[in-house]
C-alpha cells in the first residue's frame, strides 16, 4: 500500500459565468493529508475504455491565500466532493489502483497507460465493460436525478454526535 485510507476534500472552481467547465477543462483545490494541492485538468478525450487528459498540479501550504487568489482571478466555488481513498501501488510498476469510497459508494480508480489498466482489471476480475470514465460529477448527477432531487455538493453528511 503506497497511501493509507485518508480523506480527500475537492473544490472545484470557475468562473461566473462558466467558462472552464463548457470547454471541458477543470480547476480543481484537494485537501488531503494536511496538504493542499491546485490541479489544472486539460480538456479529456476518450477511446470509450479509458479517459485521458493532461493534469498539472502543484502543493501549496496556505489554503486560505490560495483560494484567495484564485478568487481575485475570479475563479469562485461551484462543485465540492468527499472521498476517502487508499492509494495501492507496486514497485517497478507504472500505475496504480486507488480504492475511492464515496457517499454513494466504492469505486475503484485505475490510473497508469491503458495495457496496464486493462491487464490489471483484468488480474482483478473486471471486464471492459464494467469500465466507468465519467467524472464523479456526472455520476453524482446521475445518482441525484434517478431520486429526482436536485443537483448538491458530493459530501458525506456530518457526522452525528454521541
Amino acid at each position: 500500500m503506497t497511501t493509507p485510507r485518508h480523506l480527500e476534500r475537492n473544490l472545484l472552481l470557475d468562473t461566473t459565468p462558466a467558462t472552464l467547465r463548457p470547454a471541458g477543462l477543470v480547476l480543481r483545490v484537494r485537501q488531503a493529508n494536511g496538504a493542499a494541492i491546485v490541479t489544472y485538468k486539460g480538456k479529456g478525450s476518450s477511446d470509450g475504455r479509458h479517459k485521458v487528459r493532461e493534469e498539472l498540479e502543484v502543493g501549496t501550504t496556505n489554503l486560505a491565500a490560495t483560494l484567495e487568489i484564485l478568487a481575485r482571478l475570479g475563479y469562485g466555488p461551484t462543485f465540492r466532493y468527499d472521498k476517502y481513498r487508499t492509494v495501492f501501488a507496486r514497485e517497478r510498476e507504472r500505475g496504480q489502483a486507488m480504492l475511492d469510497e464515496t457517499p454513494i459508494g466504492p469505486f475503484l480508480e485505475l490510473e497508469g497507460p491503458a495495457v496496464w489498466i486493462d491487464r490489471m482489471a483484468k488480474r482483478l476480475g473486471f471486464a471492459e465493460k464494467e469500465y466507468l470514465t465519467a467524472s464523479y460529477g456526472a455520476l453524482w448527477k446521475a445518482h441525484l436525478a434517478t431520486s429526482g432531487k436536485p443537483f448538491s455538493d458530493f459530501i458525506f453528511p456530518p457526522r452525528r454526535k454521541a
